[in-house]
């Protein structure tokens, strides 16, 4: 008898116990709530991290973190605070909220595809979410948006590609006449060694009658010297 009762009383004191730091984890949260309402964001996670401290299981706790880190455009953590609150066992409309949230936050991310499937999500668990359908809709569309900005990026280096090339080959063309006309111009003025020879042969002919000639110019010089008498 006397062990059951202590069994009992063990009991109760653990189950004391536990909602006394169920109550302050609840403090918190209604105090990072009222932080949240005046936008004071970073005050209001730094509450619900408190809350966390003493229950980290708490759904409200976890979920109003996430709003909180999102507001202040923690988005990475966000995301993560989020995906993790997914794999939660919980009803369908909370479900429905935390998969919009994590389609908010992975949206602001620029993961589009990822937003867009967290979306569909939260519809498949709320399906009439108003909200929902129209972030669903905005991301689908900047998703289209991109790809279609990306095809035309593609479209334009391509194009730029091609008119590189086809200038690149321009250029080499422009270059192979330049050097043909300059191999073309240097085999003109090239002079074979038969062609050298005989020009050769032919100054030193000119030479040979030149000096012939001013021989013959000096021995008439001195022929006309010699008649001269004083």
């Amino acid at each position: 008898m006397n062990f059951q009762r202590t069994i009992l009383l063990g009991i109760v004191l653990i189950c004391l116990q536990s909602w006394a730091i169920a109550q302050g984890g609840r403090k918190y949260i209604r105090q990072g709530n009222k932080e949240y309402k005046k936008e004071a964001y970073q005050e209001s996670e730094v509450l619900y991290r408190k809350s966390l401290e003493k229950d980290q299981s708490s759904f409200e706790a976890n979920f109003n973190l996430g709003d909180a880190l999102y507001k202040q455009d923690k988005y990475e953590d966000a995301t993560r605070r989020f995906a993790d609150l997914s794999d939660e066992k919980t009803d369908n409309i909370n479900l429905g909220r935390i998969y919009h949230n994590l389609g908010n936050s992975l949206l602001n991310e620029n993961k589009l595809e990822e937003s867009i499937e967290a979306y569909k999500n939260a519809l498949r668990h709320n399906p009439d979410d108003q909200d929902t359908k129209h972030n669903l809709a905005y991301a689908m569309s900047m998703l289209q948006q991109q790809q279609q900005q990306q095809q035309q990026q593609n479209q334009e280096n391509q194009q730029q590609d091609q008119e590189g090339e086809k200038e690149q080959q321009q250029q080499q063309q422009e270059q192979d006449q330049d050097q043909e006309q300059r191999e073309q111009e240097q085999q003109q003025n090239k002079i074979s060694e038969e062609d050298a020879n005989r020009i050769l042969e032919a100054m030193q002919q000119d030479e040979k009658k030149l000096l012939e000639e001013l021989k013959k110019q000096q021995a008439k010089a001195v022929r006309v010297t010699v008649l001269k008498d004083w």
